[in-house]
């Protein structure tokens, strides 16, 4: 009985000793490691490392941070239309002087050329001719004077006389007469002619008042041509640069 049991116990541990040693397979969980290092290929290059060994490896090992992804490119800005041609522009013009009734029909004419939003209304002196005086401008003062007086004498003229003003830029001027209208003025100058008297002329004289004007700024030649074509139709009116 004592040998059954002795011969038992010892199979029992032969059992034992091959299963720690791996020589009975893998019966479910893994083999244990020096099973697992003989059925390794290669098992002599293998190396046990140190904890410290074993981060580093493990740093190494570790994929490489992804490339930071490149920012699109900006996008081409959109090409800038050619700057115009610039126009040959006139700094400023001005038209006038107008009268009253005048003023609203050249006004309501040049509407139609949309000048509005540059057109500016102004005053200006106007010299409203009341009288023309006929004369002969001085000419070597009082002597000379005198001396245009003998040579009309002889031409039979005999309506006349020397002005003497003495604040006036006309100071030993002739007057040969004074009249209202232009027609009249005019004839006198042609009567005098006939006679021989040359150098006559016509100065309209009148009260200084203010009219209407306007101004025009930046606008091109082709508007300003257009802006005295209409106020040709004007008289007294004169289309000139302003400041």
């Amino acid at each position: 009985m004592l040998k059954f049991v002795f011969w038992a116990l010892l199979g029992a541990n032969g059992v034992l000793l091959a299963y720690g040693q791996g020589l009975l397979g893998q019966p479910g969980d893994a083999a244990r490691e020096p099973a697992r290092l003989k059925n390794q290929l290669a098992p002599e290059r293998m190396q046990q490392l140190t904890p410290t060994q074993a981060r580093q490896a493990a740093q190494s090992a570790a994929p490489a941070p992804q490339a930071e992804v490149a920012a699109p490119l900006p996008e081409p800005a959109p090409e800038r239309a050619p700057a115009p041609v610039p126009r040959n522009l006139v700094a400023c013009v001005q038209a006038g002087p107008f009268s009253t009734a005048d003023a609203r029909r050249f006004e309501a004419r040049v509407a139609r050329l949309g000048l509005a939003p540059r057109q500016s209304r102004i005053d200006m002196p106007y010299q409203e001719v009341t009288s023309r005086l006929v004369y002969l401008p001085p000419n070597g003062g009082r002597e000379g004077a005198q001396r245009r007086v003998a040579e009309l004498r002889e031409r039979g003229v005999t309506n006349f006389f020397i002005m003497q003003n003495d604040t006036s830029p006309l100071r030993y001027a002739i007057s040969l007469g004074m009249f209202k209208s232009d027609g009249a003025a005019q004839k006198l100058v042609a009567d005098l002619q006939r006679q021989g008297v040359r150098g006559v002329r016509i100065l309209p004289r009148g009260p200084q008042v203010m009219r209407a004007g306007y101004q025009y700024r930046q606008i091109d030649a082709d508007e300003r041509d257009r802006l005295t074509g209409i106020a040709d139709n004007y008289n007294g009116v004169e289309v000139t640069r302003c400041s």
